[in-house]
């Protein structure tokens, strides 16, 4: 990584990723950790409808994010919509900043943003049609970009929850709105043309799910994913409103558990040959069950940050390597594997928004973590079972 980086730095097309990938991640960095906030304390929602509000955002992420994915394998030219996905990041966040109206966040806002949420799968397929063309290494420059959206969690979640007990929600959300104007003018200026045919359909996709392997899969992952929504959905919530600590606290938490997740995120890649996949992901699974045991048993500060090391061993390795788990079960449709790990991830946040909501109305918080913890000892089962990765 040593030598590439500076290789980054002389090239701009190639800084234009990585800069597009850190301003994107530090938009939703600033954005969905204190949504549940925003509409708890300045929309005055209910948990229930906080919780619907997740699901129908994530719900809808899934159509539009296949619509738009379809429709990019018909075009010759990526960069377009990409941009286009930019402006409707600018339009939305200025509407959760000037708008306070429910019905119109969960209708117009949660369509905007999920055109804009388009933008990373887009941008990472335009990332590999990139290597290709250039003879460079794939999965080192992604692994490099995936770097940058981690490290801008580092530094997202603290700053979002200091501008919002310092100044307003209104703010916040109108920095989002710059950082998404700065990400179309870099694209606009640096991102490259690169030609392309369109995408030939596949003509056995009927058999995929034929695959125990795959299925099992894709099932760990969705309940994995599932219990880390409900975790960051929550997360706030419980620190200010059980816990009665400063809002900030939250966003601490979550920058260090995305500061530790960098390196175990690499070194995953890097070793996953040595060690193998299964064993990293069980790993993964361990991790968060171990992280959902402490969640439950301890309320004390220290103890909260020192769990984000368990936090960063569970999300860094199934973010890490996780895609390219289900790239090896799926040889020669890179494109639907890499589709089938975003959906379990879309999936996880609709199951997550329902869960969450309905079980701080009626159990409060303790029973979220309980139900996590559930989930990820039936997402580490599943992967026990699956015989080789």
């Amino acid at each position: 990584m040593k030598r590439l980086l500076p290789a980054f730095m002389r090239n701009p097309v190639e800084m234009s990723f990585m800069g597009v990938t850190f301003l994107t991640g530090l938009a939703i960095a600033f954005l969905v950790p204190v949504l549940s906030l925003f509409l708890s304390d300045e929309l005055k929602v209910r948990p229930l409808l906080i919780g619907a509000f997740f699901t129908a955002n994530a719900v809808m992420g899934i159509i539009i994010g296949q619509i738009l994915a379809r429709y990019s394998d018909n075009l010759t030219n990526r960069k377009p919509l990409i941009i286009i996905c930019g402006i409707a990041g600018i339009l939305g966040s200025l509407l959760y900043a000037f708008d306070r109206h429910f019905g119109v966040l969960i209708s117009l806002g949660i369509v905007l943003m999920s055109v804009c949420g388009s933008i990373t799968p887009q941008l990472y397929a335009l990332a590999r049609e990139y290597t290709d063309a250039e003879n460079k290494q794939a999965v080192t420059f992604g692994t490099v970009m995936r770097a940058q959206f981690s490290l801008a969690w580092v530094i997202g979640p603290p700053l979002a929850f200091f501008i919002v007990a310092h100044f307003d929600f209104t703010r916040l959300f109108a920095g989002v709105a710059v950082l998404y104007l700065l990400c179309v003018v870099i694209m606009a200026r640096y991102l490259p043309v690169i030609p392309r045919q369109a995408a030939a359909k596949l003509t056995s996709s009927g058999n995929i799910w034929q695959n125990r392997r795959l299925l099992l899969l894709f099932l760990s992952s969705f309940l994995l994913w599932t219990c880390n929504s409900m975790y960051l959905i929550t997360m706030p919530l419980y620190i200010s409103k059980a816990l009665h600590w400063s809002q900030g606290l939250a966003g601490w938490l979550m920058g260090l558990a995305a500061g530790l997740e960098i390196p175990v995120m690499l070194l995953a890649g890097r070793y996953s040959l040595r060690i193998g996949n299964r064993k990293l992901m069980l790993i993964s699974g361990m991790s968060a069950v171990a992280f959902y045991v402490v969640l439950l048993l301890s309320q004390q500060p220290s103890v909260l940050f020192l769990a984000q090391i368990l936090n960063a061993l569970f999300i860094g390795i199934l973010a890490g390597i996780g895609m390219t788990c289900f790239q090896d079960l799926l040889p020669g449709y890179a494109g639907q594997a890499s589709t089938l790990f975003s959906n379990s991830i879309r999936c996880g946040g609709i199951v997550a928004g329902m869960l969450a909501g309905t079980i701080v109305e009626w159990f409060q918080f303790d029973g979220v973590f309980i139900c996590a913890l559930g989930l990820s000892l039936c997402a580490l089962l599943a992967l026990w079972r699956i015989s080789s990765l």
